[in-house]
């Protein structure tokens, strides 16, 4: 959807001729400028290994560099891809405009020492996204759509107000630096209030269960401002709790709530990803579970291993939804299809990622104490192979060569995992909390449980013999009924 004008339908635009419009050529070019300072910024920064600050309001750290990086990078790519996808649209200059505001939007919010400017970032950059997923103005179900992610934005800025605001009252400031350095003379009653408030903040701005609503409801977004969203928006959840871990981190009530929430948003995420048939809302019920395991990271006190996690979920999804196009084909259910999967294949992909979980300990050494890092360890194998095997799965290779293929692709891409994860971690190291992990715990085998069984019902089919379930999954993954679109001609008329 790209929300043509159609006054005229015998004048169309090349598909592969860029927009000529002046907005649409000076956001471009600039935020490819301002990706390029951003590189600049992170050397500089991992160089001196110290952040530089505006006092009191801003402070660029290695957390500040790293993000605007990535983020810089993901719009500058939507933005260069938007010169030919919305060529022609009648209001292009406006969703230029807005997608280079969302983008200074986060960049504040990444950067901000203040708490009114952090919590003015962070509303503009939801009031910014809710306007490009409303971008179709002659489109009931895209105004729709707009008015319900305003509403869960708005919420989401609420309780990050409050929990700023209460923190200020608390501590005397209203730097958040000074705030953070303070955090262990708070009560424990103010402590809880600003965690229950940052908690629901990254929650709804993240979309996970159960607000994971708004995502699915968003799809009326033309298709750029969807891979930006899923690129750079809903990670902020990430970003949020990582810049607050002192408020939390030492308290492992509050890390056990985060591994508990995450998980369920994982889990919940993947199986309505089962269900959908559409390519976009399967999408979105893979973001669900992609940010129920970057919270899931930071409960397990890998705030490093979330930011990680956040980049290349940003990338991938990125890549997912501008592509989103070449994957849409008509086709007929094989006659062969089967639901279950052969117990030697399993048993090699079991024993591909216990071979991940080790290459992931050797690399970064987590999971090597009995600590929150071996659950750590254990779950980066186990998505990746889960992954892999979607991959193995749609490249439709031999039984012989998906067995040899399947340890391949689990254990190098948790091998770039793990440089990876070093390299943030040594960015990072003027931020405080990097890494914070807790001793084992119930809820860790519980959690660890809980996935190894979702995979084996996945892999075994189970989850197919149960119409109740299926039911109930499809019932979960629906959008709000307003913003659904139901013929054709919704389409057509867009």
């Amino acid at each position: 959807m790209t929300g043509h004008a159609h006054a005229n339908d015998s004048v169309q635009p090349s598909e592969t001729t860029p927009s000529a419009s002046g907005v649409a050529r000076a956001t471009t070019a600039a935020v490819w400028a301002l990706f390029a300072l951003s590189i600049a910024t992170t050397a500089v920064s991992i160089a001196s290994g110290s952040a530089w600050r505006v006092p009191g309001y801003v402070v660029v750290d290695g957390l500040t560099a790293v993000v605007w990086t990535a983020v810089t990078f993901f719009s500058a790519i939507v933005h260069s891809y938007s010169r030919r996808y919305m060529a022609g649209d009648a209001a292009i200059d406006r969703f230029f405009a807005l997608t280079f505001g969302f983008t200074l939007a986060v960049m504040v919010v990444a950067a901000a020492d203040h708490v009114a400017l952090f919590a003015a970032a962070w509303l503009a950059m939801g009031l910014t996204m809710a306007e490009l997923i409303g971008h179709a103005r002659e489109w009931t179900q895209a105004q729709a759509a707009e008015t319900l992610t305003r509403r869960y934005f708005l919420a989401s800025g609420v309780a990050l107000t409050g929990a700023l605001a209460l923190l200020a009252w608390a501590t005397g400031t209203t730097t958040v630096s000074v705030i953070l350095a303070e955090t262990g003379g708070l009560s424990p009653e103010v402590t809880w209030l600003a965690i229950g408030g940052l908690f629901l903040a990254a929650m709804i701005q993240s979309a996970l269960f159960p607000f994971h609503d708004w995502l699915l409801s968003s799809m009326t977004a033309p298709t750029p401002a969807s891979a930006l969203m899923h690129a750079g928006f809903v990670n902020a959840g990430g970003i949020l709790l990582t810049r607050f871990a002192p408020v939390f981190a030492d308290i492992p009530a509050a890390l056990a709530v985060l591994v508990v929430v995450g998980a369920a948003s994982a889990l919940v995420g993947q199986a309505l990803l089962l269900v959908r048939p559409d390519v976009k809302r399967r999408l979105g019920g893979s973001t669900v579970a992609q940010m129920g395991f970057m919270i899931l990271q930071c409960g397990l006190g890998f705030f490093a291993a979330a930011v990680t996690h956040l980049i290349l979920h940003g990338f991938y999804k990125a890549y997912l939804f501008l592509s989103a196009g070449s994957a849409v084909e008509q086709t007929a259910p094989a006659e062969n299809a089967q639901t279950g999967r052969a117990l030697p294949s399993l048993a090699v992909g079991l024993g591909a990622a216990a071979v991940g979980a080790a290459v992931f300990v050797a690399l970064t050494g987590k999971g090597a104490e009995p600590n929150s890092g071996l659950v750590l360890a254990g779950l980066v194998a186990l998505t990746t192979l889960h992954a892999a095997r979607d991959a193995v799965e749609r490249a439709n290779l031999s039984p012989g060569a998906a067995l040899v293929a399947l340890p391949v692709i689990v254990v190098v891409p948790v091998a770039v995992y793990g440089v990876l994860f070093n390299a943030i971690a040594i960015a990072l190291a003027d931020a405080p909390m990097t890494h914070a992990p807790t001793d084992l715990s119930a809820v860790h085998a519980a959690v660890a449980a809980a996935f190894l069984l979702a995979y084996l019902a996945v892999e075994r089919g189970w989850h197919e013999s149960s119409k109740r379930l299926y039911v109930a999954l499809l019932n979960l993954s629906q959008p709000a009924p307003e913003t659904e679109l139901t013929t054709a001609e919704d389409y057509n008329d867009a």
